[in-house]
């Protein structure tokens, strides 16, 4: 765990809660800045074909929104920053709002299949996409036209976690079941091919 994200989610109410609970609370250490994303972050990142990312509206409810596209959809920009494009959907706009009043996100990105999870904090930003035509064109999923791109979500991330995979249920995409399935597929086909041969 990066010591910003601690600095930022262990409020004195959380801290409270542990002791409370368990007797003791962890220690916080100090957080100089934000924390930076390495390599091992913007791999997982680049691998993803979806995430989960949570606001809140000026009424102080969150708000959860699933966000599914190509893998690497999710552009790593720097040890700072991620970014992507958001094109055109249900028209509620809740998150875009949400950011309008208040800046603060959180995103979690699983991988279900090796039990992996990675939590970010940071500020997001809307960007026009009629306004930065450059950065749309950037963020703009692979195989997906510029002219489809409404806006764009830059955040800056001040902090981010990993969590254990205790409570995680591995699940798998279609792909990834077809690729385990192939070989026994391949197999089945082989023997089939030796029974009908004897026939």
């Amino acid at each position: 765990m990066a010591h910003q994200f601690i600095s930022t989610a262990f409020t004195p109410e959380v801290l409270l809660a542990q002791e409370a609970y368990y007797g003791r609370s962890q220690k916080v250490p100090p957080a100089p800045g934000p924390d930076e994303m390495g390599a091992q972050e913007e791999v997982f990142i680049q691998r993803r074909d979806s995430f989960y990312v949570a606001s809140v509206n000026a009424d102080g409810w969150p708000y959860i929104q699933h966000r599914g596209g190509p893998r690497g959809f999710l552009k790593f920009l720097d040890a700072h920053t991620l970014g992507f494009a958001d094109l055109a959907g249900n028209r509620q706009l809740l998150t875009t709002g949400n950011v309008a009043a208040n800046d603060r996100v959180a995103l979690f990105l699983m991988d279900y299949a090796r039990r992996e999870r990675l939590k970010l904090m940071g500020h997001a930003e809307v960007i026009s996409a009629q306004a930065n035509r450059a950065l749309a064109a950037a963020l703009a999923p692979e195989g997906v036209p510029v002219r489809l791109v409404e806006r764009m979500f830059r955040i800056r991330v001040t902090g981010f976690d990993w969590n254990c995979p205790k409570y995680i249920t591995p699940r798998f995409t279609a792909e990834e079941v077809e690729r385990a399935a192939a070989p026994l597929r391949s197999r089945i086909a082989e023997l089939e091919a030796q029974l009908k041969a004897k026939i």
